[in-house]
């Protein structure tokens, strides 16, 4: 469509990394970063998280530039694994950006494979197809960051990068407000705002049902819980098999005191307004099983949780649970409930600009529209909450996931379309070759090990099973009493089927698979990896 600009993300919203935008217009695309994630815990084996670069494959005649906007991995991680697979024209980025670009790329032999282009943020608009780019100085935790300025048919985006709004940054350099201010007064038509912070949480007027998760030990915090509900005249309900045994320890030893009537019991919370409810529960940990991480995907039987309810989680993350609390956190933002919590600061805080700073980016530009990106679900809500506050009417702030297709025309900005986004994992010298059921392999041995059963059978009609052979790693170790009886197992097994006549090698396989794996469960409860090997000789 004429006057009209498409912008998608294909990476960078619900997550932190993988910073990647798409900008479309009249059959031209510019791409804003090329960045890449580091594996989580379940991603065994993997190196490197990039975007699926699908929709830029599908569209490589049509691309005019990758534009930069400052040197961090997650913003520039993926680019030469992204011109491995698509013909890349031009790369534009500031001087220490495109150094630390040449020399990526030079490692992957991709160093004269696109024209490279040194820009400054002081330099005149220049014509890209389309597209009018021009930059602004941004202060960030690495030097030589820029805001990139998006000059369409549709309109003019401003696309922040990561930034601070520091007056005293390391080197010199602040971010240049005053240009910020000047396209505040020129008019932005959409804002494209870094989300990376640990927010202050907005403590609103809590009008539907509190739910406040905590360690089930922390009979204090329970107390003070009970008594702020009495006050607003609210029924408690405790979630929680822990949570209940330790309330009701503590209330028979005078530990805790809550008055007749107020404490309800989960099913009965279907005759209570949920203005008039408060939940203690345990999960302020992100435990798969706990109440909030159940309520939290909508597997709980008797709460849920919805748009105007408060979870307050009155807990810090004890370090390595920081990931299965930020994931309940941003389920429970997807459902629209106000998430608050303990400030919880992401690994590169110091170089984005905290809740005060957003609120001031705001003012310089005053955007008509915003849509918040580079962040986890709940720092995207938290943005747009900001936003609501200085004035944008919620209909113009665009909450997207990576994939949704955002069109700015003159007549506002709305997601029009969804593509299909996933991810790339980079697995030593493999790109794109580890699959869903190669990472459940690897979990599974990380949990539960390997038994590897070698067994060897007579080629005659007869077969004969010599003794088995068994190689046990990351399970039974050490426990010879376990592998003798599974060995004992395996030969058992082996002559009732070759007493049987079964000697087709697949289904001496399988029963060995089946037999020893129920037997090593009754045992040890566990699910190692079984490898039944038969050799005919």
């Amino acid at each position: 469509m004429p006057d009209t600009c498409r912008i998608i993300a294909l990476g960078g919203l619900g997550e932190v990394g993988k910073n990647m935008t798409v900008y479309e217009c009249d059959g031209a695309i510019i791409v804003v970063d090329a960045g890449l994630a580091f594996p989580r815990d379940e991603h065994l084996g993997v190196d490197l998280v990039l975007p699926d670069f699908s929709y830029l494959r599908e569209r490589a005649d049509s691309i005019r530039a990758v534009i930069l906007t400052h040197g961090h991995e997650d913003h520039v991680g993926s680019l030469p694994y992204l011109m491995r697979e698509v013909p890349i024209p031009e790369v534009w980025a500031t001087r220490l950006t495109l150094g630390l670009v040449k020399s990526k790329l030079d490692e992957h032999g991709l160093l004269r494979a696109a024209e490279l282009r040194e820009v400054h943020p002081d330099d005149p608009p220049r014509e890209l197809g389309p597209f009018r780019i021009s930059f602004v100085r941004m202060a960030h935790s690495i030097p030589d960051s820029a805001a990139v300025v998006v000059e369409t048919p549709a309109g003019r985006i401003v696309h922040t990068g990561d930034y601070k709004l520091d007056h005293t940054p390391v080197d010199g350099l602040k971010t240049d407000v005053g240009k910020l201010a000047e396209l505040g007064n020129r008019g932005v038509d959409l804002l494209l705002g870094d989300s990376t912070e640990a927010f202050r949480q907005i403590f609103p007027l809590r009008e539907g049902r509190i739910l406040v998760a905590s360690f089930a030990s922390n009979v204090h915090r329970m107390q003070q819980a009970v008594d702020v509900a009495v006050d607003l005249g609210r029924k408690v309900c405790i979630v929680g098999r822990s949570m209940r045994k330790n309330t009701n320890i503590a209330r028979n030893l005078g530990y805790m005191e809550v008055p007749e009537g107020v404490l309800v019991r989960p099913p009965e919370l279907e005759e209570i307004p949920p203005n008039e409810q408060l939940i203690l529960c345990t999960g302020s940990q992100g435990e798969p099983l706990s109440a909030l991480t159940r309520i939290a995907y909508n597997d709980h039987p008797a709460i849920h949780v919805e748009r105007g309810d408060t979870v307050i989680i009155s807990a810090k993350p004890v370090p390595g649970n920081e990931l299965r609390v930020h994931d309940t956190i941003n389920q429970l933002a997807k459902t629209g409930a106000e998430v608050l919590h303990q400030e919880i600061a992401p690994v590169h805080v110091s170089g984005h600009a905290c809740a005060e700073e957003l609120r001031t980016l705001l003012a310089l530009v005053r955007p008509r529209a915003v849509m918040p990106i580079h962040g986890e679900f709940r720092m995207l809500a938290a943005h747009g909450q900001l936003a609501r506050e200085a004035g944008v009417p919620a209909a113009n702030i665009v909450l997207a996931d990576n994939g949704s297709v955002v069109e700015l025309s003159r007549d506002g900005v709305r997601i029009v379309d969804e593509i299909k986004t996933g991810v790339t994992f980079v697995d030593g010298l493999g790109v794109g070759d580890v699959h869903d059921v190669a990472l459940r392999d690897r979990r599974r041995l990380s949990e539960d090990g390997v038994l590897i059963v070698v067994a060897t059978v007579a080629a005659s009609d007869d077969g004969t099973a010599g003794p088995t052979e068994l190689i046990a790693r990351g399970f039974g170790d050490g426990s010879g009493e376990l592998l003798e009886e599974l060995r004992e197992e395996a030969d058992r097994v082996l002559q009732d089927l070759l007493r049987n006549d079964i000697i087709e090698i697949k289904l001496l396989q399988e029963h060995l698979h089946d037999e020893l794996g129920q037997l090593v469960y009754d045992r040890t409860h566990r699910r190692p990896m079984i490898l039944p090997v038969v050799v005919e000789v």
